[in-house]
């Protein structure tokens, strides 16, 4: 369990992957720098999704100038709902998501109510640089509101759950959902307290759960418990995610995507230098899972980096072990 995680003895007996260990290994050695901007740029990383027929949420527009501000309300007119967000955001600021319109007033998933000139400013905001990657000049993406699979419904709280999956050389590593909450605003970001679940890779299952980097077998705004996680259609999902190894050339990648209830698994981002605590999500290090991957042979499909993955990283929950015991 983590809490005996104490010392750098313990964190590298568990094959805990540090920062240091993270840059100069796996994003340094497998990472082109010059790939970098199709994974930094989400717009970028949506047109060259669809070259490869990896399904990512509708582009509705762009805005890319201070002028094209005082447009931004027709370009979402007669939409039920929309997410606007930086082209070069990182850590989800800058995203808004608007739920539902209601007489030229956009409601948030909190109920939070704004006009137009909210709006405009919001955008004016993503287009100065207020959120992008070293502050640099930004282009505002408005995109479909994705109608995240009722069977999650129980497990977030004013937000859209996410699967963060980690591939290296192709092959999925490890897995994690994010489950947004009151203290994270709504958001599925573990440092502002989502609950992060680890998800088995073999069955889409869930293993542990964590909030502030503590055990956690319930959520803490539904109350409903975590052991019965499940995320259907998950061969699409790690299909999809794995096929990003080929779409970018980037060894070592965090895919994010979600599933949508119309669409199923949608890829929604991609990240170059994906952070580590999903090994707390998992209660186990990504070290030894990367040595075993780096002993593999070039060239394997798809499918079979697939299936080698399911063979050798499956995982039994610890939920179910927590909630059988609770209830003896």
């Amino acid at each position: 369990m983590m809490g005996s995680w104490t010392t750098p003895g313990k964190l590298r007996a568990k094959g805990i992957v540090g920062m240091n260990r993270r840059n100069i290994r796996y994003i340094g050695r497998y990472n082109n720098r010059r790939l970098y901007p199709l994974v930094d740029d989400k717009l970028k990383t949506k047109l060259l999704a669809h070259e490869y027929g990896i399904t990512t949420p509708d582009l509705i527009g762009t805005v890319t100038t201070q002028f094209g501000v005082k447009h931004v309300t027709q370009l979402v007119d007669g939409l039920p709902g929309f997410v606007i967000k930086p082209a070069k955001g990182s850590g989800g600021k800058g995203i808004l998501v608007i739920e539902r319109v209601e007489d030229d007033v956009y409601i948030k998933p909190s109920g939070a109510r704004l006009n137009r000139d909210d709006l405009e400013r919001h955008v004016s905001n993503i287009l100065s640089g207020l959120y992008s990657l070293g502050g640099a000049a930004d282009v505002a993406m408005i995109e479909t509101l994705i109608t995240f699979d009722e069977t999650f419904a129980e497990y977030t709280y004013e937000g859209v759950p996410d699967i963060r999956v980690i591939i290296f050389k192709g092959y999925p590593v490890m897995a994690m959902m994010r489950l947004s909450t009151a203290a994270s605003d709504g958001k599925a970001n573990l440092h502002q307290g989502a609950v992060g679940v680890g998800i088995d890779i073999a069955t889409g299952t869930a293993i542990r759960g964590v909030q502030f980097d503590r055990p956690r077998t319930d959520h803490p705004d539904t109350g409903h418990e975590l052991a019965s996680l499940r995320i259907p259609d998950w061969e699409t999902l790690l299909t999809l995610a794995a096929g990003c190894y080929e779409m970018t050339g980037l060894g070592y990648l965090g895919t994010d995507m979600v599933l949508d209830r119309q669409h199923g698994p949608m890829l929604l981002e991609l990240n170059a230098r994906p952070g580590l605590a999903i090994q707390m999500a998992n209660g186990e290090g990504l070290r030894r899972r990367l040595d075993l991957i780096e002993r593999q042979p070039d060239g394997v499909d798809v499918a079979r980096r697939i299936a080698f993955s399911q063979k050798h990283f499956a995982r039994k929950g610890e939920l179910q072990q927590a909630t059988d015991t609770a209830i003896a």
